[in-house]
């Protein structure tokens, strides 16, 4: 029996949120809608989505002794996750993003202030966590997200990655993977101009990435929906339609929902579905994890089309007052 459902491995970071209307010309100004301090990065959002959801998630990596890393590292125990493993370097800072949201084209406008703090060694992490685990879930390809992968395949653990895009190496990485979801961007570099066939003629593409080794390969284009290969065949599901106000997190809360799913045993297909469904209703509110549904408010979205926010909005509040996030 496993003591945890997913082991994640990131640093992560923290995000201001800033919504607008829309972007200011040069040496102009403009009026803030929103603002919310939140954690970041894939995995360590996708971790808050899946112990949500109800998933027992364990979290190594390392963030700052200043008020940005306390803010991430209080998140991840405050929804319940094991940070036995999660370092507090003192002295170092924390990476932080400024998020911009432009309500008129829909699109975000990231600036970045990396912090100083290191990542965490090989020697530093706790390997036993993982093989008390039932899945790896890692975003990057390199050093010790691919050390963890070589080890939960030795251990017989399942992988998940969140494949935000191409990169060097990438057919590397594949062989060692379970659950290969990349976003549109991946596939354009893995299958330039393929897309333009429709979502619908892409099942040769997934098939060639599923001959690589991956039990399940799903793609996700945004509003166009998602595309997907397991051993029950080619499938598409589109978006959920939704009052969008901000997409930042949008794919991480997607993955961390779906590999959740996965922990409960649920298809490929349905994994799918529950984590659109997740991805949807997070981007109903500001930043990548206020808007985050408990189960029970995804399974009524699913059966009625309604979202509950008498718990959200909560959260929402809680995260606009960024010096709460230290207690």
């Amino acid at each position: 029996m496993k003591k945890y459902d997913i082991f994640g491995i990131e640093s992560g970071c923290l995000d201001l949120n800033v919504c607008i209307d829309e972007m200011p010309e040069l040496n102009h100004g403009t009026r803030v809608t929103d603002l919310s301090w939140q954690g970041g990065g894939p995995v360590s959002s996708g971790m808050v989505a899946a112990a949500r959801l109800g998933a027992k998630c364990t979290l190594s990596g390392t963030v700052g002794s200043d008020d940005y890393g306390k803010m991430q590292y209080n998140d991840f125990v405050r929804h319940g996750i094991n940070v036995s493993n999660f370092l507090i370097r003192e002295g170092k800072t924390t990476s932080l993003d400024v998020v911009l949201a432009e309500k008129k084209s829909m699109t975000r406008t990231f600036l970045f202030k990396n912090g100083d703090v290191e990542m965490m060694s090989a020697d530093e992490v706790d390997w036993e966590l993982l093989k008390q685990s039932k899945l790896l879930f890692i975003s990057g390809w390199r050093g010790l997200a691919l050390d963890a992968a070589r080890e939960a395949r030795k251990n017989g653990i399942e992988v998940l990655i969140d494949c935000g895009g191409f990169f060097d190496g990438i057919y590397e990485v594949i062989p060692l993977i379970d659950y290969f979801i990349a976003s549109e961007f991946c596939f354009d570099g893995m299958f330039p101009g393929a897309k333009e066939k429709g979502l619908e003629n892409l099942e040769e593409e997934c098939r060639k990435v599923r001959e690589m080794g991956p039990k399940a390969v799903l793609f996700t284009f945004g509003e166009r929906g998602l595309i997907g290969l397991d051993d029950e065949g080619f499938f598409t599901l589109p978006a959920f339609k939704v009052d969008v106000i901000d997409t930042v997190g949008a794919g991480d809360i997607f993955h961390g929902a779906f590999a959740a799913m996965v922990t409960k045993g649920k298809s490929v297909r349905d994994c799918a579905l529950y984590a659109s469904a997740t991805s949807a209703i997070k981007c109903t509110r500001i930043g990548g994890r206020a808007g985050i549904p408990t189960l029970d408010v995804l399974e009524k979205f699913l059966a009625t089309g309604e979202i509950d926010y008498s718990e959200i909005d909560k959260r929402v509040e809680f995260y606009r007052k960024g010096n709460e996030n230290l207690r």
